[in-house]
Order: C-alpha cells, then sequence, then structure tokens
C-alpha cells in the first residue's frame, strides 16, 4: 500500500482527518480535496518515475490511505515501451504468472522507510516488482511538486466557491469591513467568507477609511479569472446610488417609482431622475420621504454629496428644464438635428444654471442625453437683434416680418433659404405661396452674397487655406463635427460630396438630417470658393 502515514504514531493527524477538516473549515466538497490528493501524489510520481509510465494514485477510504500503482503490459520479447512494458521472461524471473498481452499492476510504496519493506514483500508475494529509487528522488521533488498542486487546486476550489456564492450578486449592494489597504490605495474590505477589492479608480474623492470601519459598496464585477480578489466594489459608481435609493425607498423596490436615469460626479453632487408608474404617488416625494428622512440617509451614506431629485418627462424640454434646477428656464430653442438645446435663462440666474465649474449643466445633459448651452436673456436678446438684422438683409423683408420670422424658428438667412416656399407662406404678414417663393429665392441670393463676401475676408491675405479651414467654412460643421469626420476619412468638403449621404449618416454616426445638412453646406462652399478664387486678387482684397 502507499500509505502517507504508515509508520507514525497513534494519534497523529491522518491523511483522511486533514481532508475531512480542510473540507469543513474552507466550505470545499470533500471529492474536490480526494481527487487533488490523487492528482498531487500521481504528479509527483510522474515526476519521480518518468511520464512514460502508466501510474494511477487512489485515495482508499477504508484505510485513509493512498494507494499508487504501475501498469505494465506483457510482451512476448522485444520492449519498445520500457516504463510501460514487460516480458514474458522478466515476467517469470520475478515469479509472475500472466499471459501474453495481459496488464499487470504493481503496487509502488513511495515512503523512504517503506522500500526495504516493498522489497521483503517482494519476496514473500513474488506479486510486487522491484523498485529502486534514492531516498531524495521521491523524498525532496516530488512532495514539493504534490505541494504545489495541492495548493493550486485549493485555490481554484476556493475561487469557484466564491464565484458560485456572489455571481448572482454583481449589481447589488454588499457590506463589508475594510480590512487592509494594499499598494496602490485599494481598499480590501471583508465579506466574511472571502475578501473583495475596493480599487482606487472606485473610490470617491474626499472619503478616507481605516481598519476596521464599516463600508457599503456597489458590486461592480465579479472577475473569475484574474489574481487576487475575484469581487470588484465601486463607491463612484452612479448606479451606487440608484440602490441605496431602492434599499430606502419601498415605492422603487416594489417598482411603483422607476428610476429613469442618473447623472453623478462622486463626492460632489448626483442628479436623480424618477417618475412614478401610479398617478397617485409622487415620485420625488416617495424618494425625499418624510421631513427629508429618505433622502437625508442617501446623503449620509455619500458622506454629505448633494443629490437633485428630478421628476422625468416624456417631453424633452420640460425633462431638461427640470434637470437644470434650481435655475429657472425662460425659453427653450431645440436643434434635434444635433440633440442640442439652447436655454435662456436671468441674467441673475446664469453662474446658478452653469454651476460651479459647470457641473450644474454638465449634469443635467448627462441626465437628459441632450448637448446644452446656457444663454443668459440679454445675450439672447443680443442675438435676436443681430438675427433680425441678417434677416432685413433678405429683399422684401422688413422689420416687423423679420421679428415674425424670428419667433417662428427661422435663425439665419440660411434656415429661411431653405425653406419651403409654403412654410414662409405661414408667416404673418407675409402673403401666399409665391411671395413665399419669391422671399426664400430672395434669401438664397443673399446667403451666396453672404459667403462669397466672407470667402473673400478669408482668402484675402492670399494664403492658403488648410484642409481643416476649409471643412470649418462648411455651413453645419463645428470643431467636435470636424473632428468626427475626419476619423472617418472626411478630411475635405470633396471627400464628403464624394460619399452619398446614407453611407456618411451611417459611418460617422451623425445621422441622417445632420449628415444632409453637412453635405450641402460642403457644396455650397466648394460653389463659393470657385466663384472667389476666379476673381482677380486686388477685388478680394478690397
Amino acid at each position: 500500500m502507499m500509505n502517507t502515514s504508515q509508520g507514525t504514531p497513534s494519534g497523529d493527524v491522518t491523511l483522511s482527518t486533514m481532508i475531512d477538516a480542510v473540507a469543513k473549515e474552507k466550505g470545499i466538497d470533500r471529492k474536490v480535496l480526494v481527487e487533488t490528493v490523487e492528482q498531487a501524489i500521481l504528479k509527483a510520481a510522474q515526476n519521480a518515475f518518468g511520464e512514460d509510465r502508466e501510474l494511477e494514485a487512489k485515495f482508499s477510504e477504508e484505510t485513509g490511505q493512498v494507494d499508487l500503482f504501475m501498469y505494465m503490459t506483457v510482451v512476448e520479447t522485444e520492449v519498445t515501451r520500457p516504463g510501460s512494458e514487460i516480458t514474458m521472461e522478466d515476467a517469470k524471473k520475478a515469479g509472475l504468472e500472466a499471459d501474453l498481452g495481459e496488464e499487470l499492476g504493481f503496487q509502488i510504496f513511495y515512503l523512504p522507510k517503506d522500500i526495504e519493506k516493498a522489497r521483503q514483500q517482494d519476496k514473500e508475494f513474488g506479486r510486487i516488482l522491484k523498485i529502486e529509487m534514492q531516498r531524495a528522488q521521491f523524498g525532496r521533488i516530488a512532495a514539493q511538486a504534490a505541494k504545489q498542486v495541492l495548493i493550486q487546486r485549493l485555490r481554484d476550489a476556493e475561487r469557484d466557491l466564491v464565484y458560485n456564492e456572489y455571481k448572482d450578486r454583481k449589481g447589488e449592494l454588499i457590506r463589508g469591513i475594510v480590512r487592509r489597504f494594499e499598494r496602490g490605495n485599494n481598499i480590501i474590505v471583508d465579506l466574511g467568507r472571502t475578501e473583495a477589492v475596493l480599487p482606487y479608480r472606485e473610490q470617491t474623492p474626499r472619503e478616507t477609511y481605516r481598519a476596521g470601519d464599516r463600508i457599503v459598496a456597489y458590486v461592480k464585477e465579479i472577475d473569475r479569472k484574474g489574481p487576487g480578489p475575484q469581487i470588484i466594489l465601486s463607491r463612484g459608481d452612479a448606479r451606487l446610488v440608484e440602490k441605496l435609493f431602492e434599499a430606502e425607498v419601498p415605492e422603487i423596490y416594489e417598482q411603483i417609482v422607476q428610476v429613469k436615469a442618473v447623472a453623478r460626479e462622486p463626492g460632489a453632487r448626483t442628479k436623480i431622475a424618477v417618475a412614478s408608474r401610479d398617478n397617485d404617488v409622487d415620485p420625488v416625494g416617495a424618494c425625499v420621504g418624510m421631513k427629508g428622512s429618505r433622502v437625508q440617509a442617501v446623503v449620509q451614506e455619500l458622506r454629505g454629496e448633494k443629490i437633485d431629485i428630478v421628476p422625468w418627462d416624456k417631453d424633452p424640454a420640460r425633462f431638461v428644464c427640470a434637470a437644470i434646477q434650481p435655475a429657472e428656464v425662460h425659453k427653450v430653442i431645440l436643434d434635434e438635428a444635433d440633440g442640442r438645446m439652447e436655454l435662456v435663462v436671468p441674467d441673475e440666474k446664469l453662474s446658478l444654471a452653469i454651476g460651479r465649474k459647470g457641473q450644474n449643466v454638465r449634469l443635467a445633459a448627462q441626465l437628459t442625453g441632450w448637448k446644452l448651452d446656457i444663454i443668459s436673456e440679454s445675450k439672447f436678446r443680443q442675438m435676436e437683434d443681430e438675427a433680425v438684422a441678417a434677416l432685413q438683409q433678405i429683399a422684401g423683408v422688413s422689420e416687423v416680418i423679420a421679428k415674425s420670422m424670428y419667433r417662428l424658428g427661422f435663425r439665419s438667412v440660411e434656415e429661411v433659404a431653405e425653406a419651403s416656399a409654403e412654410e414662409l407662406a405661414g408667416i404673418p404678414g407675409l402673403g401666399g405661396v409665391e411671395t413665399g417663393e419669391r422671399i426664400r429665392e430672395a434669401a438664397a441670393t443673399t446667403l451666396e452674397s453672404m459667403r462669397d463676401a466672407h470667402l473673400r475676408t478669408v482668402m484675402g491675405d492670399g494664403k492658403a487655406l488648410t484642409p481643416r479651414d476649409r471643412l470649418m467654412l462648411c455651413r453645419g460643421v463645428t470643431d467636435k463635427t470636424a473632428e468626427v469626420l475626419e476619423q472617418h476619412g472626411y478630411k475635405t468638403p470633396e471627400a464628403i460630396l464624394a460619399e452619398g449621404e446614407d453611407k456618411l449618416a451611417v459611418k460617422t454616426g451623425l445621422g441622417i438630417k445632420k449628415a444632409r445638412a453637412i453635405r450641402q453646406g460642403a457644396e455650397q462652399f466648394v460653389a463659393a470658393e470657385q466663384r472667389v478664387s476666379k476673381e482677380p486678387r486686388a477685388s478680394r482684397e478690397a
């Protein structure tokens, strides 16, 4: 027998007892540990006797010990696999009765003190092949190999247990105790059965912890393969706020009140949009609670982080106005093609709407998904006056008609030139469709003259325009739009014109309306550039 406790005094810890103890302590299935021990011994034996031998390690439940066997096939005269075959003649010399092709199993006694006993048993029973080996061969090397296999398998088994226990808790809140700090300011959190890590990048600014502090965090990831702790926690994730409200507000847990969106700058401020599925339940009031008890519980857990609770609205303009609170909004101008809104606020509320370092408008934009521009009333009036003055440059447009155009959403000569005659006919005081068509044609002529004048100014110094300059001179192209176009290979107006508007929209992700407008702008710019370039330089400079 391969006996790991052979020759030890009674009362010593046996292998079976050790397996039982580890299984109980680590919570690992005993069968897994038995298989681990068998594989560890088998690996050690292969290292000692060679990979070419057919070996088997088997744990005996009766004796609580591991038996190691070697198998050899009886061949007639020539051995082609020395570690796995034995000739009929050698088998007879060893006192073994075997038929040709029969597989013989030999017990291997691997402990050094068992070697002599194995030899005696060989003489006595004639059933065990003599194994010559040195003490160190299966002592030091084999024990080290067995230890490594055993440790690795235990780690793998523990990681599987942790993963199976926590895999369904991803996206939940979890409570633990701060145990220690690692290099890079990562925090190791004790969860009871295992440990988790709160990386520095997932921590909230201005929050500090000491060993022994209790902590509530959001389970962001369960990493099964990576080294170190498998459970990745977060205190900076926006979903932490959502889960904290779910824990404090029964209406959210029961899905009567829904959290529609969360925008957060950890440690500073959070905006959360909520809606109710029951008309009798006020979603904001439910989250605030009696005398603010519910929201204060969340604020306290976030260590003083400010929280704005915003009522969600399917109307984007109303939703944005609620999201920009506490500032008041007097006017909203939408640009659906670009996903942008201009919010007009009182002059004295401008800084409040923007927030410290732009925080309020930045969070409102994240919450609603719209690009937001904040404009004061005085600035808006100035822009209105400039737009009305520009519209009056169109032949046949008086100041009264220009103001009517502006109130109806026509902000520039370009928009009038691109409108249909029927749309223009609806402007009060303008007249019928025929007048609308005449105004549209006049706007197109005025727009062409304005572009030519602008190009003359830019090209007047005689310097050649760079590809970016030419791109930026196309109507509808902003700095960000130019970057997107360049990233996808559209570095010149000609490159834009060479592509269909559908493909341009798909490749850039700008949308069909935006792509169509950019392509029209590129076409108009190229035409204007050709006209101006044909003019004498002296006339351009003049």
